[in-house]
């Protein structure tokens, strides 16, 4: 087995919330025939029974970072990320106005090999989890400069389902397409 066979590649999906991140990491999983890491925030908080504290987000965040840890080794050539810690420093600055600094050193140090970030263009659904509906633009903008400013490769993804999927997919074949002769 060479080398290149052993490369995985991470990608990211992120975004404000009720932007299909869920939905596409899924979809690409499937498309690509590989594993999805899904957000860890949503299983502990709907286990939580009681509302979430600042103190939480730190759980969350070593959560997502060790089922990240915990599944890369059954990834076939990709993995998909549900979110990742970018979600989670943006939600503790707008909720609790600081973040832990565990949670910023760990976000500056971790990065992915693509950001997907997920366009607010999609009907927002109600979740219990949800809480703001009308600050789409607000959020995507704050994800957008977050990314330029940790200067990672990034592509946004948009359009109805079909063609979110439709334009991931061709984001990802490019980065897949790219690397291919830099190994």
């Amino acid at each position: 087995m060479n080398s290149k066979e052993n490369i995985i590649y991470r990608v990211a999906i992120t975004g404000p919330e009720s932007t299909g991140k869920s939905t596409l990491a899924q979809q690409l999983a499937n498309h690509y025939n590989t594993i999805w890491i899904p957000e860890f925030a949503r299983s502990y908080i709907e286990n939580l029974h009681r509302d979430f504290a600042e103190n939480d987000l730190l759980e969350i965040a070593k959560g997502q970072i060790e089922s990240e840890e915990n599944s890369i080794g059954d990834a076939n050539r990709l993995v998909f990320y549900d979110t990742e810690l970018l979600v989670i420093k943006i939600w503790a600055e707008h909720k609790f106005g600081k973040v832990h600094p565990w949670i910023l050193s760990k976000f500056h140090e971790i990065s992915y090999d693509l950001y997907l970030l997920t366009d607010i263009d999609l009907p927002w659904k109600f979740d219990p989890q949800r809480e703001n509906p009308d600050k789409g633009m607000y959020f995507f903008n704050w994800f957008k400069r977050e990314l330029h400013e940790k200067n990672v490769l990034f592509d946004v993804v948009s359009g109805d389902e079909h063609s979110r999927l439709k334009n991931a997919i061709t984001k990802v074949d490019k980065l897949l397409d790219s690397n291919l002769f830099q190994q």
